[in-house]
């Protein structure tokens, strides 16, 4: 029987992937095959490290910080993959800062699927963004909410 404070391989494997991409560190993709898939809103599919790589740098090159709480994160998993469900807090390059659940932008959810050797053959991350919401005029809605 787990416990709440059993960690899975897989999921060990995930907030590793947060803890080393907070921390800017290079043997992030160590934890990945070489040709996995990836999708991020508003870059689309890429394919390998390399396109990855171009990724990470398009993103972090658009803000001061970005952190990902990663003890608050839900984790919903199966034999090959973990679902996990979280927020962000940083800073864009310009100074605007946001707080997921604090603020509209900063929620997130991603899937992980991993090959049989335990490294992350796919990886889907499905959000808004618009971190800081500077989009507004396209909401659809009232900006009175709580977040």
């Amino acid at each position: 029987m787990s416990t709440p404070n059993d960690v899975s391989k897989n999921v060990a494997a995930v907030k590793e992937y947060f803890t080393r991409g907070d921390a800017g560190r290079m043997d992030l993709l160590d934890l990945f095959t070489d040709e996995f898939q990836f999708y991020f809103p508003k870059f689309g599919l890429g394919n390998g490290k390399a396109e990855f790589a171009e990724f990470v740098q398009g993103l972090i090159g658009s803000l001061k910080s970005i952190s990902h709480d990663i003890e608050a994160m839900k984790f919903f998993e199966g034999s090959n993959f973990v679902v996990v469900e979280g927020t962000t807090e940083g800073v864009y390059g310009d100074g605007t800062t946001w707080s997921g659940g604090h603020t509209p932008g900063g929620r997130f959810g991603s899937v992980f699927e991993f090959r049989d050797d335990g490294l992350i053959n796919r990886m889907h991350i499905y959000m808004d963004p618009d971190y800081s919401s500077k989009d507004a005029d396209r909401f659809l809605w009232g900006t009175g909410r709580r977040w």
